[in-house]
């Protein structure tokens, strides 16, 4: 899954013109990626409505999970 990750960022960084910030990789993944955008959605719905009062794991909302994600593949590069 990580692999597949890397290849998805190097294929968006390759649709950015100019420097990449994180906003603009950001829109420019919801663009190339819109089904792995709406899972991750998916996901943290699920999450939330299986919680149980008092016996939760914080899940970060799907825009700061992508948003850090990102942010570090960024720094690598």
């Amino acid at each position: 899954m990580i692999i597949e990750q890397e290849e998805k960022f190097n294929h968006v960084l390759s649709k950015i013109e100019g420097t990449p910030n994180e906003q603009i990789f950001f829109n420019t993944f919801l663009e190339e990626y819109p089904e792995d955008w709406k899972q991750l959605k998916i996901t943290f719905s699920k999450f939330n409505r299986s919680k149980q009062f008092g016996k939760t794991i914080p899940l970060p909302k799907p825009e700061v999970s992508l948003r850090k994600e990102i942010r570090v593949w960024l720094k690598k590069q």
